[in-house]
């Protein structure tokens, strides 16, 4: 089998391809990878077995085949009889056959054959018998290797190739049970996959790894279930905003040190690098080229917004597949798909507000505000229009006079023992003109850093939406998914801020003319609000199980994708209660 291809498939890769097409799609050819505890398990078992000097006769070797196009480095080879044996470590549990004897997953099974055809190919010694070694149970599992192994072999790599060649990622495995194992879950989504096919009324077509018997595709139509939950509930790493003028933020071993400017009485600070996901530069704060690198090595997105609150940009390493923007681009031009998920995301964000002034209106010892009721009654007025618009034109439209009439209400929501300097005077911006709008503005730039953030990490193009129209800085696909988070992320916890007399209309706010903007102090006390609220568990009324605010942001852009793949129906179904 000669290979035409100049690139060599590494071996693991195939292990990848016989455990779920998926899974290799989405480490080769997407080049997504998450390592987690199963991972680091599998690779401090080398290194103990690499140091265990009882182990006999070791033989590690990084090897090429021209022959095969594949290259990958053999655990092993130990010389029985005059033969050449290929070992493969593996930490887990031997399959087990019929007569409940060991026996080799397949999986295993076709990466062992890789490496035996690489010792070959090397030594010019026929391998005839393989082993492979499963510690959990103590087993070691012999494989023989004849003409079969070579055409199975063959056909595996041959399948790899078409999907290297492929911009279409494979259905989810029809095998559940390989998901729960899979570090790549939480990327893949399989439960949520298979959920939104049954939710939109469809059947899924599914394949599992390429088999030794060449397992056919399965159509797998269930009755409807919540997704199991294999999404994390949450983020462990934290954003670092830096405020300080003139700050300086570098790298110091394996640590991020945000240096105060010369002439400061603070000392530097220094914060680990794994509990980092985003740094937020306010302001005049510098940052050098080391910790830029240090950044994209650990990924972690930088972002800049002016003193003023205005959302900048972002620098990240990843740029996402070429697959992924392929399938992006060729959603975005179809127009009637562009309306379906506008429509879907206009209606959401709707309902958002309207359960936002239903709340408020029920708030006991106000009683219900007729301002208020009489925005809700022409909200919903709006919402039967709204949903049979002809195009995004109209659509905006419609959403632009429910807006008018939610900020309208909005006054009202906020109690008289706040203070009339602390209400709205309807929504306005650029610059804001009322303290209560300079708080909306600025907690709309953070919820634009962290949507941003969630499409760099999930490999979209920012730059290209369905909804909002391009501008000279706000990248449209942002603005679209933040319709989403508005009102949970911002506006509640803003009103509910204000009802609370959580803040200083001297001391937070700085007036020039009619322009207001947050004082250092304001930004850090909403800042505190806004990463509080992100942390805040919500229960999603469709795939059902719960998560924080901030881990719905990147699942809604997850969903999204899958909108254009075939898996869709979960994007922006999510209401508050």
């Amino acid at each position: 089998m000669n290979s035409s291809n100049t690139s060599f498939l590494a071996v693991h890769s195939l292990h990848a391809l016989a455990y779920c097409e998926r899974l290799f799609y989405l480490e080769n050819v997407e080049n997504l990878r998450v390592a987690d505890e199963r991972v680091f398990a599998g690779r401090r078992l080398h290194v103990e077995i690499e140091r265990n000097e009882d182990e006999g006769e070791w033989l590690t070797l990084q090897l090429e085949s021209q022959k095969w196009g594949i290259a990958g480095k053999v655990d092993c080879v130990r010389r029985r009889d005059g033969r050449l044996i290929p070992y493969e470590h593996k930490r887990g549990r031997a399959a087990r056959g019929m007569d409940g004897e060991a026996a080799p997953w397949w999986s295993d099974k076709l990466q062992l054959f890789a490496y035996a055809a690489l010792i070959e190919e090397h030594s010019g010694q026929a391998i005839t018998e393989g082993r492979i070694r499963y510690h959990a149970d103590n087993t070691t599992v012999r494989v023989e290797i004849d003409d079969d192994a070579w055409r199975l072999l063959a056909e595996a790599i041959a399948r790899a190739r078409e999907l290297q060649a492929s911009v279409i990622r494979p259905p989810v495995a029809a095998n559940e049970k390989l998901c729960a194992k899979c570090s790549l879950a939480p990327v893949c989504l399989p439960e949520e996959a298979r959920l939104g096919v049954r939710e939109s009324g469809g059947a899924v077509e599914q394949r599992s790894g390429i088999r030794g018997d060449r397992e056919t595709l399965q159509s797998t139509t269930r009755s409807p279930r919540s997704a199991i939950r294999l999404f994390p509930a949450d983020e462990d790493r934290q954003a670092l905003h830096v405020m300080t003028q003139g700050a300086r933020i570098g790298r110091k071993g394996d640590r991020i040190e945000v240096t105060p400017p010369a002439g400061s009485d603070d000392i530097p600070m220094l914060y680990p690098v794994h509990e980092i996901g985003q740094v937020v530069l306010h302001g005049f704060a510098q940052i050098t080229t080391q910790a830029l690198g240090f950044c994209s090595q650990n990924e972690i997105a930088v972002h800049w917004l002016t003193n003023g609150g205005k959302y900048l940009g972002a620098w990240s390493a990843g740029a996402g597949s070429v697959q992924r923007r392929i399938r992006q681009y060729k959603a975005m031009t179809d127009a009637a798909f562009c309306l379906s998920l506008a429509k879907r995301l206009a209606e959401a964000r709707v309902r958002g507000q309207l359960s936002h002034l239903l709340r408020a209106s029920r708030d006991a010892g106000r009683g219900r505000v007729e301002a208020v009721v009489g925005a809700i009654a022409a909200i919903r007025r709006l919402l039967g229009p709204m949903s049979r618009a002809r195009s995004i034109h109209s659509l905006r439209g419609y959403e632009g006079s429910v807006g008018a009439q939610y900020f309208k209400a909005l006054p009202h929501v906020i109690t008289e023992e706040a203070g009339e300097a602390m209400k709205p005077d309807g929504r306005n911006r650029r610059p804001p003109r009322d303290r209560a709008n300079a708080l909306l503005s600025f907690g709309y730039a953070l919820l634009q850093r962290d949507v941003l953030n969630a499409i760099l990490v999930v490999g979209l193009d920012p730059s290209l939406g369905f909804y909002h129209q391009p501008r000279s800085q706000a990248h449209p696909l942002a603005l679209d998914l933040m319709e989403l988070f508005r009102v949970p992320l911002v506006d509640l916890p803003v009103v509910a801020s204000i009802n609370r007399r959580q803040w200083d209309e001297d001391e937070d706010f700085q007036i020039a003319g009619k322009q207001v903007w947050l004082s250092e102090s304001g930004k850090k006390k909403l800042i505190a609000i806004y990463e509080r609220r992100k942390s805040d568990q919500w229960k999603h009324p469709v795939i059902g199980y719960s998560l924080s605010y901030s881990r719905l942001i990147e699942l809604e852009v997850r969903l999204l994708e899958k909108e254009w793949m075939g898996e869709g129906g979960l994007f922006a179904r999510f209401r508050l209660r």
